[in-house]
C-alpha cells in the first residue's frame, strides 16, 4: 500500500505543471497553491525525507505569496523551488561527503573504488550545474513566458533534459568502467 501511495504521489508531482495549466482560469491560484503545498506535505510524510519537508516549507511560502498576490506566479515558481532545494542538497553533499550520487552508487556497488568516488563527485557537480540552469529556465518561463510555454517546459522539456542527462551519464559511466577494467 505504501508503494502505491508513493507512486500516486510521484505521478501527481510529475503531472503538476499540466494540472496547473489545465486549472488556470478555472481554479483560483490561491487554491492551486494550497493543493501544491498539501501534495508536498504528503510526499514528505510518506517518504519521510528531509528533502520533501524543505520542499513543503517552500511550497507553504509560495502558497502564502499566492494568497497575498492573488496571481498564479507563485504557483508557477514551484519548479524553481524544487531545483533550488535539489541544488542545496547536492551542493551540501559536495561539502560534506559522501555526495548524493555516491550514496546512490553505493546502493548497487557498496565497495565503490576511490576512482568511483571521484567520478560520483564530478557527476554531482554536473547535477548542480543542471539544477542552476533548469531552475533559471523554470524561473524565466514562469516570469516571462505564456502559461502554455511554462507548462511545456516544466511539464515535458525539463523531464526530457533530466532523462538525457541521466542517459548520457549512464553511457559515460559504462565507458569509464570498461576503461578501468582494461587498465
Amino acid at each position: 500500500m505504501h508503494k502505491l501511495v508513493t507512486a500516486v504521489l510521484v505521478v501527481l508531482t510529475v503531472l503538476y505543471p499540466l494540472g496547473v495549466y489545465l486549472a488556470m482560469g478555472r481554479v483560483a491560484p490561491q487554491w492551486l497553491a494550497v493543493l501544491l503545498m498539501l501534495l508536498a506535505v504528503l510526499r514528505a510524510v510518506v517518504t519521510r525525507q528531509r528533502f520533501w519537508w524543505a520542499v513543503a516549507l517552500g511550497a507553504a511560502v509560495l502558497a502564502l505569496a499566492a494568497w497575498w498576490q492573488g496571481d498564479a506566479l507563485a504557483v508557477k515558481l514551484y519548479p524553481v523551488l524544487v531545483n533550488a532545494v535539489l541544488l542545496v542538497v547536492f551542493t551540501f553533499s559536495l561539502r560534506h561527503p559522501p555526495t548524493v550520487v555516491e550514496r546512490l552508487a553505493r546502493l548497487t556497488e557498496p565497495g565503490l573504488s576511490p576512482s568511483g568516488v571521484r567520478y560520483t563527485r564530478k557527476v554531482t557537480v554536473v547535477w548542480c550545474v543542471f539544477f542552476v540552469l533548469n531552475g533559471a529556465a523554470a524561473a524565466y518561463t514562469a516570469t516571462f513566458s505564456s502559461d502554455a510555454t511554462w507548462a511545456l517546459y516544466n511539464g515535458l522539456i525539463a523531464y526530457i533534459l533530466m532523462g538525457c542527462l541521466m542517459g548520457t551519464e549512464w553511457c559515460i559511466r559504462q565507458w569509464v568502467r570498461r576503461r578501468e577494467a582494461m587498465a
